[in-house]
């Protein structure tokens, strides 16, 4: 073998990056002809997208089960079968035009993306150094936006200049994730694990801020996803092309800068780089709350969008201070923790949205202001024994050569 495919061969961070890109071939294709394809030609209405949405999120609730894998398949392959449960579940979806076969093949799709990303997340705290990995995070990223760019520009080429079917486009998408997933199986050989992984589910005190973290991300970016669209579409009356430009300049920015950040991160620590993101983003909610210009709108979707790069410093943290056998498990935990807020919200707030939308931002707000407290107390050194630092602001107490892992 050419050296250099040699050195390629053994670098476990490659064999990440070449996955992070299978996934946006896939899911963005799904993403970007389901509303079309429900519509057209499964004869879709609210109620049948929302039932679907709401299966789409169970798999994702439920990726704590993951662990039990391990007694099955070692990560590397779990991370593999994942994203060819992605590809299928994708590639086969223009084969099933009902609300039925809609349902089934989104399930399948979600399987293996929601799993895919929570093994992803445990391998790279465990592969990567941990002076590497905000950088590496970063750039994962970025080719994922990347990607994510060459298949909507794919899927408008597909439609608007070679007239193709849905199912022509689907098996493309889904064939170039699986394409992807069958040169990794045969390229890269299986990387050793660092410590053993607990094939059980853990829960520890230690961990209650990187809980707490996690869960309120997961709340925060539900109201994004949800309401920060659907804002730009009912009061400013954007259309498919204004909301698809916007997703175009998000990606875009995803791509040129998120390796950046995480290098930011590296420099500047988790919890300045917290504190940074939600002070942010209690602006950021506040102005969507009352913003009247659609063109101010649209600059807080971007900035919003933007902030969700530095989230990589809850994984970072989380790797400072875990014991390495429980990474595995505590990726499929937090998760679910992650989930439990795109369970419940949406539904929540959605009644609220009726009565005043302004409310909704403003709760949003609130989960930025208790994530900003929390944040506070992340320690500028975070090591097993000084996970948290309550009424100390950062100042470590704890002699790091006594702490034990």
């Amino acid at each position: 073998m050419i050296p250099a495919l040699q050195r390629l061969r053994g670098r476990p961070e490659i064999m990440l990056l070449l996955m992070a890109g299978a996934v946006p071939l896939s899911f963005a294709t799904w993403q970007a002809l389901l509303n079309n394809f429900a519509i057209e030609r499964a004869a879709f209405s609210g109620a049948e997208i929302g039932i679907l949405q709401s299966l789409r999120e169970v798999p994702g609730f439920l990726a704590f089960a993951v662990v039990f894998l391990l007694f099955l398949l070692k990560e590397q392959s779990i991370a593999l079968v994942s994203l060819a449960l992605l590809g299928i579940g994708t590639a086969v979806t223009g084969m099933f035009p009902s609300v039925i076969g809609l349902y089934l093949t989104t399930v399948v799709m979600s399987i293996g993306f929601h799993y895919y990303e929570t093994i992803q997340t445990s391998l790279s705290l465990q592969w990567i150094d941990k002076d590497k990995t905000p950088e590496v995070l970063g750039r994962i990223i970025a080719i994922g936006a990347f990607t994510s760019i060459v298949t909507f520009a794919a899927i408008w080429f597909a439609f608007d200049v070679m007239a193709l079917d849905f199912e022509w486009v689907y098996w493309f998408g889904g064939g170039a994730t699986l394409a992807i997933v069958i040169f990794c199986w045969l390229f890269f050989p299986e990387f050793p694990q660092k410590a053993q992984q607990h094939r059980h589910l853990v829960f520890r005190k230690r961990y209650w801020l990187y809980y707490g973290l996690t869960f309120l991300s997961g709340a925060r970016r539900q109201i994004f996803i949800v309401f920060a669209g659907f804002l730009m579409v009912e009061k400013f009356g954007y259309g498919v092309a204004e909301v698809s430009a916007l997703f175009l300049i998000n990606a875009i920015l995803n791509m040129l800068f998120a390796g950046r950040i995480g290098r930011i991160i590296g420099v500047v620590g988790e919890r300045t780089a917290l504190v940074f993101e939600y002070v942010g983003l209690i602006g950021v909610f506040t102005a969507y709350a009352f913003v009247q210009n659609a063109h101010v709108a649209a600059g807080l979707y971007i900035v919003d969008h933007f902030f969700f790069a530095l989230a990589i410093a809850i994984k970072t943290y989380f790797q400072k201070i875990a014991d390495p056998a429980d990474i595995a498990s505590s990726a499929g935990v937090s998760f679910t923790i992650n989930h439990i807020a795109a369970v419940a919200l949406p539904a929540m707030l959605g009644v609220l949205w009726l009565n005043s939308p302004a409310a909704v931002f403003l709760v949003g707000a609130g989960l930025a202001g208790l994530s900003l407290l929390l944040s506070l107390n992340i320690p500028t050194t975070p090591y097993p024994g000084n996970e948290v630092n309550v009424g100390r602001w950062g100042a470590s107490v704890i002699d790091p050569a006594r702490s034990t892992n």
